[in-house]
């Protein structure tokens, strides 16, 4: 399913109100978060898919790292977590599921996750990931949309995880670029999300997935009454994702996403369509995209880079206007 048509989807929905959500499927969020009392609100996410990588433990990591992340955009701290599990029990060993929920649990443990349980079904398709549980203080929900004209836009992980999948599956991906690719995919945005909610200047906040950078960037913009201006040059990326862009090796996801989102970005003049692709590429477990306060965006990258997330970078800012709309400079 493409962005529009998940888009068209939700709109259809009849949308249920209560006085106690704080978040729910109104504006395309990264988790639910229902408020319990004056100083507790849960964080509610769920996330699986199929294999985008051969070893099953990898597999497994990089599923839980992608499901782990949607509590940590909306500023909370997951607890707990139930398996989700698609399995072809006549077609495949058993050992490799094994190994697959091995890998989720490694990264549930370096999260503090806590797994209680989880559901299983018998599916012609290997599919795999998490349904998470987190909490925070219902006042400190960090919601896609909240930015404020002057804010610096951080992204914390470099783009371009699935560019790299798709060159795999073509025989074009050389070892030191999936290993990249791999490492930002089992990286959790555990340590960038607890900066961040430090960090009091901090006004929004979504994690880069499926509708990759642009698309991601276009949810936060949209209906909020300010545009944004991204420094091209500043977004870190796989570089040797360009030859790969060049020579079409890129996801029918990115496609979807640009025709649905490119009526929202204005181009500067000689502004390569290599590049547009990439800041369109739909990620697997990607970063951070955090809007903060000018005068604190700085020092919070400096923070990151001290703890170890060394792709975190200022790509732009939030502007008034002109207002839903993404400029690329």
């Amino acid at each position: 399913m493409g962005p529009e048509d998940l888009h068209k989807a939700l709109q259809a929905l009849p949308l249920i109100s209560h006085p106690n959500l704080i978040a729910g499927m109104e504006n395309a969020e990264d988790a639910g978060v229902y408020r319990m009392t004056d100083d507790l609100a849960i964080v509610q996410t769920l996330d699986f898919f199929t294999p985008i990588v051969d070893d099953p433990y990898t597999f497994g990591q990089v599923a839980a790292v992608n499901a782990l992340s949607d509590v940590y955009a909306m500023g909370g701290q997951p607890l707990t977590a139930m398996n989700i599990v698609c399995f072809p029990v006549k077609k495949m060993d058993i050992a490799i599921l094994q190994q697959i929920l091995l890998g989720g649990l490694s990264k549930m443990r370096e999260a503090g996750v806590t797994l209680v349980g989880g559901h299983s079904v018998e599916d012609d398709e290997l599919k795999y990931g998490l349904s998470v549980t987190g909490v925070i203080h219902p006042q400190k929900v960090l919601l896609n949309r909240g930015a404020r004209p002057g804010d610096r836009l951080i992204l914390t992980k470099p783009i371009g995880t699935g560019i790299v999948s798709t060159a795999v599956k073509a025989g074009m991906a050389g070892e030191e670029l999936l290993a990249k690719s791999i490492r930002c995919m089992t990286t959790l945005n555990k340590a960038a999300a607890e900066l961040m909610t430090a960090t009091s200047g901090v006004h929004a906040c979504t994690d880069v997935t499926g509708f990759g950078f642009l698309g991601h960037a276009c949810e936060m913009v949209q209906n909020s009454g300010v545009g944004m201006r991204i420094n091209a040059a500043a977004v870190p990326f796989f570089a040797e994702i360009r030859d790969l862009v060049e020579d079409g090796i890129i996801p029918a996801g990115l496609h979807r996403n640009r025709n649905f989102r490119m009526p929202m970005i204005d181009r500067a003049a000689g502004f390569p369509d290599w590049l547009v692709d990439i800041l369109f590429d739909p990620q697997t477990a990607g970063g951070l995209l955090i809007a903060v306060a000018a005068g604190q965006a700085e020092g919070l990258v400096k923070k990151m880079h001290a703890q170890g997330v060394s792709d975190a970078a200022i790509v732009g800012d939030v502007v008034a206007e002109p207002a839903g709309r993404i400029q690329l400079l």
